[in-house]
């Protein structure tokens, strides 16, 4: 049997857990499944879990609609590009976090996948990849968004294999489409 995805949300969170609260305290048993689809489906205002699914649109087999792409602002993407050279390097690091956040994404794309590095290789690689100076702060950085993944002693780095935020991808593409090579061979 396949399974019926059905979207869930509920205008005011306060109001779901007092009803799922009133709602429990009103049976003697824990709940098996069908009765907690019930009782979630009457916390946001319909009758019953039948009456829920009744009104969603039909599926197909294949699972789940695909997740609507997230709108990329190309303004904020052009404003994003200018914190790099031509040859793609970040040149100053952004104030503001979510700027931060998509500038590590085209970092983290620069980085090898699959491989492993020694701390003084990846500082190494990083160095190569930006112009001010600060190559322990971009990796600790890469390492807190959950980027890069390292050893408990801190001696291993490895790149971890996301799918880059909307805006992340956006501007990595941006920038892949405008840099230039460095003369000499190395970016």
């Amino acid at each position: 049997m396949s399974r019926t995805y059905i979207p869930f949300s509920a205008g005011d969170i306060s109001s779901l857990a007092r009803s799922l609260r009133n709602q429990l305290n009103q049976t003697d048993h824990a709940p098996g499944h069908v009765e907690m689809l019930n009782m979630l489906a009457r916390a946001i205002g319909h009758r019953n879990f039948q009456s829920l699914r009744a009104q969603q649109p039909p599926q197909d087999e294949a699972g789940p609609p695909p997740p609507a792409a997230e709108p990329v602002d190309p303004a904020q993407i052009q404003r994003l590009a200018r914190y790099f050279d031509p040859q793609g390097r970040l040149v100053s690091w952004p104030s503001k976090a979510s700027m931060r956040s998509a500038c590590l994404w085209v970092l983290w794309s620069k980085l090898p996948s699959g491989a492993g590095f020694s701390e003084q290789e990846l500082n190494r690689q990083i160095r190569a990849l930006h112009l001010f100076g600060d190559h322990a702060l971009l990796r600790r950085e890469l390492c807190d968004q959950g980027l890069l993944t390292r050893t408990a002693d801190g001696g291993r780095y490895r790149r971890v294999e996301r799918k880059p935020s909307p805006e992340g991808l956006a501007l990595i593409r941006r920038l892949a489409a405008r840099t230039q090579p460095v003369k000499g061979g190395r970016p």
